[in-house]
């Protein structure tokens, strides 16, 4: 592993560091580590991001996961415009 020595850091820096690992329970050296990777660390593709979306859907859902998501949304959609379109439409 490599080792990294910090110079002249401004004190108001040092200070926001050691509050920010404080609220996150970690060391200084920790947080230091962590914002460090999170900067540096390219961000994920954007099929990465839907995957893991997905993945989180399916752990969520599990075999509850509806068939037909769309037609669903459809159907109610249709159901509420004509509850709407009941509701504006004066009685005769």
């Amino acid at each position: 592993m490599a080792v990294l020595n910090i110079r002249k850091l401004d004190p108001k820096v040092h200070e926001a560091l050691r509050l920010r690992a404080a609220k996150a329970g970690r060391s200084m050296e920790a947080e230091a580590r962590e914002i460090l990777a999170q900067t540096c660390t390219p961000p994920p593709s954007k099929a990465q991001v839907v995957a893991e979306v997905q993945a989180a859907f399916d752990r969520l859902l599990g075999d509850r996961r509806p068939k037909s998501a769309t037609d669903d949304l459809i159907k109610e959609r249709r159901r509420e415009a004509r509850r709407e379109w009941s509701r504006s439409t004066p009685r005769r």
